[in-house]
């Protein structure tokens, strides 16, 4: 996308598109956002007949459930249970405040995504409001592709196959063969556990200053002086050093890109 406000709004139909079959956007830059809304949902009713209050219940569903959507089918899982483990391993209580840990791990979440929704936009949603699908259905089909093949890239096969158990599935002979609501939640599980491994080996560096300057203070007496308050600065300025939020930001994008 050439500008951010215009990608921004892509991102949000693709999710409507994914969730209601036929919200589309307007291409004008010119108009606000809603009015673009308006314009799909137009655009919907005249092709397929679908009575206005109807397609007004879609729009409703498709904002209540555009954070589950991306939460639950994008990278931001990994990213902000990360994010939680290094402010635990920090010990910094509430610092950095949930709203910039979440602000930072969206943004995050939508350069990791870009490509994606890219393939979304060029493979779905314009063919579509070009005419090229007959149906909506064809147009999800389409839009879930690219979606389905980046959460099997991260999807480990043994979560995947429990997932497949449970659901009393047979064992598929091509990634198509898995449905989507099987695909989900073992992409979910797959990302949790990742993030879990990844949250060790950031408390591995801290747990070792703590149990330094805990040691240190038993050795020289200093029984009632809490350890945190003095390992706090210590693993702050080693993290400023080591330019932590660098690496682990690195590491978390370059995660998805293996």
């Amino acid at each position: 996308m050439k500008s951010g406000s215009h990608s921004a709004r892509t991102l949000l139909v693709l999710l409507g598109l994914l969730a209601a079959c036929g919200l589309a956007y307007g291409q004008d830059r010119g108009n606000p956002l809603g009015m673009d809304i308006l314009n799909g949902a137009r655009r919907a009713v005249d092709q397929d007949n679908i009575s206005t209050s109807l397609v007004m219940v879609f729009i409703i569903t498709v904002i209540s459930l555009a954070p589950a959507i991306l939460v639950m089918t994008t990278s931001f899982t990994r990213i902000i249970v990360v994010f939680g483990f290094l402010r635990q391993a920090l010990g910094t209580q509430q610092t950095p405040p949930n709203q910039v840990l979440i602000g930072l791990a969206l943004f995050l979440t939508f350069f990791i995504m870009m490509p994606t929704y890219q393939r979304v936009n060029d493979e779905a949603l314009q063919p579509y409001l070009k005419g090229a699908f007959p149906n909506q259905t064809q147009a999800l089909d389409a839009a879930l592709k690219p979606l389905r093949e980046f959460m099997f890239q991260q999807t480990k096969p043994k979560d995947l196959k429990t997932f497949l158990q449970l659901a009393k599935l047979g064992r598929p002979n091509t990634p198509d063969d898995v449905p989507t609501h099987v695909l989900i939640p073992a992409f979910v599980l797959s990302e949790l556990t990742t993030a879990f491994y990844m949250g060790f080996v950031i408390y591995i560096p801290f747990l070792i200053i703590d149990m330094v300057v805990a040691s240190t203070l038993m050795a020289m007496g200093m029984m009632m002086l809490p350890p945190i308050f003095v390992s706090l600065p210590f693993k702050i300025i080693m993290f400023v050093i080591a330019d932590g939020w660098n690496l682990l930001i690195n590491s978390l994008v370059r995660s998805f890109q293996a």
